[in-house]
């Protein structure tokens, strides 16, 4: 049995994460989560913490960072889409439940409150930003961080947030340079 409860969007990746886990789910309905789901999230929060696992896609980033702004501390998993899409459709539902364990088994805690190793200057010298394949780099790069495909802003402040280190860092970029098979620059 996980700990914490898990944060979804919905009934259906609260039976995805069934079938992987022993677990308890909160389901936000979407992205217009109400006052009484904010409510349960933070006294799960405090009570148990909270995974926020939401859909690798626009609306799951949105509410991973509203639940993320009323969670403080709070522990996040990523799926990448390829794992999580069937038939164009993208959700945490389409998962297998190996993915889903997967994903759960590389948890990342974030904080607000510490000054992150990586800056923008390393960033940008890995080919995340400002360079012609830099949305495809940040995705490779994400997958093996375990911290999920974002823009290169958002990205920065992943790294910043779940405490990113120069050697993870660097270990994870020769890893995502041998997949690619390039120089990064």
């Amino acid at each position: 049995m996980i700990k914490e409860m898990i944060v979804v969007e919905g009934k259906d990746d609260t039976a995805a994460i069934k079938r992987a886990v022993e677990a308890d789910t909160i389901e936000t309905n979407g992205s217009a989560i109400g006052a009484d789901v904010l409510k349960r999230i933070r006294l799960a929060n405090e009570r148990r913490g909270i995974i926020i696992f939401t859909d690798p896609d626009h609306a799951g980033e949105r509410i991973r960072k509203i639940v993320a702004q009323h969670a403080p501390g709070c522990k996040h998993a990523f799926l990448p889409q390829e794992m999580a899409t069937h038939n164009g459709d993208i959700g945490i539902e389409n998962a297998s439940p190996e993915a889903i364990r997967q994903a759960l088994s590389q948890l990342r805690t974030e904080s607000a409150d510490v000054q992150g190793e990586i800056g923008w200057e390393d960033l940008m010298a890995a080919g995340l930003i400002v360079h012609p394949d830099a949305a495809n780099r940040r995705l490779v790069l994400g997958k093996l961080l375990g911290i999920g495909y974002a823009n290169g802003k958002q990205f920065y402040k992943r790294c910043t947030s779940f405490r990113i280190s120069k050697g993870e860092f660097a270990a994870a970029y020769a890893q995502m340079e041998q997949q690619l098979g390039g120089d990064g620059q």
